[in-house]
């Protein structure tokens, strides 16, 4: 016999309580583990296909592993470096470009920005805090003995997390079915199938989609000559999750740059532009249908609220958790919606005097 619902909603309650608390008193120290976790949940598709293959589990979380440390060593070797010192550079060169953009409105309207005036000293303003502030911030990134420890820490933590995850995941999700609740075990298995189907086209397929669009904007504006290219493709494609907005700011920044960059070299400045627009051309028509699909599940701007949210309240490790905490609860509703417009609380009374009639 089931437990009654009020039972139910209360020990799932104490379940929600219990997981709010241990986010919010030990959510630095689960970083490397979810991390890790998040990993092996990309991962494990790869795995089951190498194994339809004819690999063992071994030895398909050991070649998966050997190319994500060749990927990972790539990486530091060539990329990293180059983005900490666009960046820095970026950072530190705030102050002259709004100095230049500051200019340029003055040449093209001189009788918005009078020298002395609000706006003109605003624009300065702004300039010398990001350089205060996002020099101050990277530079204690990058220098600090805490930080130093903490990346240290997550570079040995994560990976030995995530291959040890990725190599027991089928056994763990066996583990997890065989707790399951008799009773509910068919829905929560359903539900279960529905959260990781949209799970799996945003983060997986989505996360692909960020990835190739970044490095095409980072190739692309670099091999135009924009100076700080490969930042500015970094952040676009870091945001490509929320649709357009990605293209909205790198197009923004890039041609930002570019207008002080090319300015009268309308070609290089076409091209700029033209990369973006090239760039949603094949997001919208090609790399989002064939890798995400039609529907995803997670309107952004219920991605946007669960991602402040957590943020706020339990930081990083908040916003890791978001994305698959949303598409949990958007299943929950849209399955909780179903079961109301099938109980006689929607339907009401005058259905089931309609069945009767129509069965007599």
């Amino acid at each position: 016999m089931a437990l009654p619902v009020r039972e139910q909603f209360k020990y799932w309650g104490v379940a929600a309580a219990v997981f709010l608390v241990v986010m919010w008193f030990l959510g630095d120290v689960l970083l490397p583990f979810l991390l890790g976790g998040a990993i092996a949940y990309l991962l494990d598709p790869v795995a089951d296909r190498l194994e339809r293959l004819g690999l063992s589990r071994a030895l398909a979380t050991a070649l998966i592993t050997l190319v994500a440390v060749l990927i990972f060593v790539a990486m530091a070797l060539l990329v990293i470096p180059t983005l900490v010192q666009q960046s820095v550079n970026l950072f530190n060169i705030a102050p002259e470009l709004a100095r230049n953009f500051t200019d340029f409105l003055t040449a093209q309207f001189p009788g918005i920005l009078d020298e002395g005036s609000t706006l003109r000293r605003s624009i300065n303003t702004i300039g010398e805090t990001v350089q205060a502030k996002g020099g101050e911030l990277l530079n204690t990134a990058l220098s600090s003995a805490a930080s130093i420890i903490n990346i240290v820490v997550l570079l040995v933590i994560v990976p030995v997390v995530a291959v040890y995850l990725l190599l027991d995941w089928d056994r763990m999700v066996a583990r997890v079915d065989e707790l399951l609740p008799r009773d509910h075990a068919p829905t929560i298995r359903q539900l279960a199938r529905d959260i990781d189907k949209t799970l799996a086209s945003f983060i997986r397929g989505m996360g692909t989609v960020c990835v190739i669009l970044g490095a095409y904007y980072a190739i692309a504006l670099m091999l135009v000559g924009l100076q700080f290219g490969l930042v500015i493709g970094f952040v676009a494609g870091l945001i490509t999750f929320i649709p357009y907005l990605g293209a909205l700011i790198g197009g923004a920044l890039a041609i930002g740059l570019g207008l002080f960059q090319f300015w009268g070299e309308w070609v290089s400045l076409g091209l700029v532009a033209g990369i973006f627009v090239v760039g949603q051309v094949i997001e919208g028509n090609v790399l989002t249908p064939k890798l995400v699909g039609d529907s995803v599940g997670l309107h952004p701007v219920w991605l946007i609220l669960a991602l402040s949210v957590f943020g706020m309240l339990f930081g990083f490790v908040g916003m890791l958790v978001a994305v698959p905490v949303a598409a949990a609860l958007g299943v929950i509703a849209r399955f909780a919606v179903d079961r109301y417009k099938s109980s006689l609380l929607y339907r009401g009374t005058s259905d089931r005097a309609k069945a009767r009639d129509t069965d007599a």
